[in-house]
């Protein structure tokens, strides 16, 4: 527990400091809604056509795999450092970890995430 007990600190004081922040700021701010602060505002113009645009769901899936597996390389290379001394039970880990990877990889490749068209 002593090895953590510096990680947990610094979560909850995060967490404290977020909660804290919000807090007095929703006490300060003002809260007076009116018809110029609730329009819509466009670079400076009055906005033409429709406000609300169509954008495509596959543009966020096609970034949420990005960020998985640019997280994945994240965690390999840290791995690949410390591959001697970590031994054969951070090897099986690592490969648990990719075998979880390779399963997403093949489920986003049936869904045809990956083919742009």
């Amino acid at each position: 527990m002593g090895n953590y007990f510096e990680v947990l600190l610094f979560l909850l004081t995060g967490v404290v400091f977020v909660f804290v922040g919000l807090g007095v700021a929703s006490l300060f701010r003002p809260a007076l809604p009116s018809t110029p602060k609730q329009s819509i505002y466009e670079c400076g113009m009055r906005p033409f056509g429709q406000t609300l645009g169509k954008f495509r769901v596959r543009y966020y899936i096609f970034a949420l795999v990005f960020v998985v597996f640019d997280v994945e390389a994240v965690f390999l290379y840290p791995w690949a450092v410390v591959f001697r001394e970590i031994g054969l039970v951070g090897f099986v880990e690592m490969l648990i970890f990719l075998g979880v990877l390779v399963i997403g990889l093949v489920y986003a490749w049936k869904k045809r995430v990956l083919q742009w068209s």
